[in-house]
C-alpha cells in the first residue's frame, strides 16, 4: 500500500482496540504448548496484556461477556471473570488506555449498571466504556427465572429505555455539585443533585445516582449488534461500534449505512467510530503465518465445533455432515431470535465460498465470524490500511488468535509500520477514552431546578443514613 506523505501528517488516523480473551481468540489456542490453560481467571495475565496494549498506544482494551456458561467446558476454557471487576484491577496498573466492558441490558437494571460504570470511570480517571448488548439465547434467560428469551425487538426496546435511564442517572449530579467546603461544612450543593423520576414501560427509577458525575460525564457507549434493530440502536446511542464483516464490499455498505442512519437521527457521523474485528495471524513470512494457522486449525475438535455451529444455525448437528456444504433448508434470518446478524454472516460466508462444514468450522475457529487474515506484518498493515482508506472502517478491533504472543507481535511489528505510514499515533495526546476517540464530553441533560423545584427535591430525596 502507498505510504502517506508528510503533508498527510494531520490526516484522519486509525483507532485500535485490543479484544482480549484468555489464551486468544482461536478455538484451539489453549492447546498450544506455550499457552497457559488457566489464564482466563488470572488477573496478572490480563494486567500484562493491558500494559502491552498501552505500550502500543491502543485506544482501549475490550472484554466480551455473557451471563451464561457457553459451550462444553471439556473442550476449551470457558470460565471468565466479571469484566468491570477485572478492569478495576487493570486500571490500577495502567494510565492511559481505555477500558471497555460488556454488560447486558436484558439481565440487569439501569441503576446498578449506571453506578458500576460511573465507578469504573472514576477509578480509571475517565477511561471507561460500556459495550451494550441485549444478550441472545434461551440459556441466559433461564439463569434469570425466565422460560425463554424475550423477543429480539423487545430486547432492543428495553435496551433503548435502559440507556435513556442510565444517561439520566449519570446526569443526576451536576459537574460542580461536590464542593467540599470545609469552612462552611458543606460537602455538596444539594440543589445540584437531582432525582430523575424516570417512569417508562420497563423501569421506574427515582434517583439520583449515589456516584457523582464521572470524569467523562458518561462512559463511552459501545455497541456490537449489526442487525437492522442493532444498527438503529447504534445510530441513536453508540459512540463506537464493534462489527463483524468478511469482505471489503460488505464492510463499505455497513459503514455507509450506519453513518447515514446516525446523521438521520441528528447526530454527527464522526462521533460514531466503526471498528470491524480482525484476527491477524502473523508470521515473519507468509509460509510461517500459514503454518501457525494450520497448526491451530488442526487442534480444533470437529465434533465440538459442529455442535456449536448447529446451535448458531438452529439445526441438529446430524444435519451438518462435515464434508458436505450447508443444507439448503436453513431457517431465514427472520426466524432467528438470537444473534441475527452473525447468523446471516456465517450462512453467506459458507454459500459465497462454497465451503464444506469442515472448512467453515476452520474459518470460524479463529474469530467466530470475524475476518481472519494471515500474513506478514506488512501484509497485515496493508489489509488494515485498505479498509480504513476505502470507507469500510474507522479502525479495528484487534483479536489476536493466541495470547500473549499475538498481541506482542502486533505491537512490536505491525504498529511501527502503521506509524511509519502516518496512520496511527506514536503516543497518547489525551487521558480519557473520549479524547482517544475524538469524542465530545456530553453536556448534562438534566436542567437545573428552580428554587421551588429545588425545595421539592430536598423533601423528595431521603437523607443518607
Amino acid at each position: 500500500m502507498p505510504e502517506r506523505t508528510p503533508a498527510d501528517a494531520g490526516a484522519r488516523q486509525l483507532h485500535l482496540n485490543a479484544f482480549l480473551m484468555s489464551t486468544g481468540h482461536h478455538e484451539a489456542s489453549w492447546r498450544l504448548p506455550e499457552s497457559d490453560s488457566f489464564a482466563g481467571t488470572q488477573v496478572a495475565h490480563f494486567q500484562q496484556l493491558a500494559r502491552t496494549a498501552e505500550r502500543g498506544a491502543f485506544d482501549s482494551i475490550f472484554f466480551a461477556d455473557s451471563p451464561v456458561l457457553h459451550g462444553d467446558v471439556r473442550q476449551r476454557p470457558y470460565g471468565t471473570l466479571e469484566p468491570t471487576v477485572l478492569l478495576s484491577a487493570i486500571a490500577a496498573v495502567t494510565k492511559r488506555i481505555g477500558l471497555i466492558a460488556t454488560a447486558s441490558t436484558t439481565y440487569n437494571d439501569p441503576y446498578n449498571l449506571a453506578r458500576r460504570f460511573a465507578s469504573l470511570d472514576h477509578i480509571s480517571g475517565g477511561r471507561a466504556g460500556w459495550n451494550v448488548v441485549t444478550t441472545a439465547g434461551e440459556a441466559a434467560a433461564r439463569n434469570f427465572s425466565l422460560e425463554d428469551q424475550p423477543a429480539h425487538w423487545r430486547r432492543y426496546e428495553r435496551a433503548a429505555e435502559f440507556l435513556d435511564a442510565a444517561r439520566k442517572l449519570w446526569d443526576s449530579w451536576e459537574d460542580d455539585a461536590a464542593v467540599g467546603d470545609k469552612a462552611a461544612g458543606v460537602w455538596a450543593d444539594s440543589s445540584r443533585v437531582h432525582p430523575i423520576n424516570h417512569t417508562g414501560r420497563y423501569f421506574r427509577i427515582q434517583g439520583p445516582l449515589d456516584v457523582p458525575r464521572s470524569p467523562q460525564g458518561h462512559p463511552v457507549i459501545v455497541q456490537a449488534g449489526s442487525s437492522e434493530d442493532g444498527k438503529d440502536f447504534a445510530a441513536r446511542y453508540a459512540e463506537a461500534v464493534f462489527t463483524a464483516q468478511q469482505t471489503l464490499a460488505e464492510a463499505q455498505r455497513f459503514y455507509a449505512d450506519l453513518k447515514r442512519k446516525t446523521a438521520a437521527v441528528g447526530r454527527n457521523p464522526e462521533h460514531i467510530k466503526i471498528l470491524p474485528g480482525i484476527v491477524p495471524v502473523i508470521g515473519s513470512t507468509e509460509h510461517e503465518a500459514r503454518r501457525l494457522e494450520k497448526q491451530l486449525d488442526e487442534l480444533i475438535h470437529p465434533e465440538h465445533a459442529r455442535k456449536q455451529l448447529a446451535g448458531v444455525l438452529r439445526v441438529s448437528p446430524e444435519s451438518l455432515p462435515l464434508d458436505a456444504q450447508l443444507p439448503e433448508d436453513l431457517p431465514s434470518e427472520d426466524a432467528i431470535e438470537g444473534a441475527k446478524s452473525r447468523y446471516t454472516l456465517i450462512v453467506e460466508l459458507a454459500r459465497r465460498e462454497r465451503l464444506t462444514v469442515r472448512q467453515l468450522i476452520g474459518r470460524l475457529g479463529g474469530g467466530r465470524g470475524h475476518r481472519t487474515f494471515s500474513g506478514t506484518p506488512e501484509q497485515v498493515a496493508d489489509a488494515i490500511q485498505e479498509w480504513f482508506e476505502k470507507g469500510a472502517a474507522d479502525g479495528f478491533n484487534i483479536m489476536p488468535p493466541v495470547l500473549p504472543s499475538g498481541l506482542d507481535t502486533f505491537v512490536d511489528h505491525v504498529i511501527p509500520i502503521l506509524r511509519s505510514r502516518g496512520l496511527f499515533r506514536h503516543q497518547y495526546s489525551g487521558r480519557t477514552l473520549r479524547e482517544h476517540y475524538g469524542l465530545p464530553r456530553p453536556e448534562n441533560g438534566i436542567a437545573p431546578a428552580d428554587s421551588a423545584e429545588a425545595a421539592e427535591t430536598e423533601r423528595a430525596v431521603p437523607a443518607a443514613v
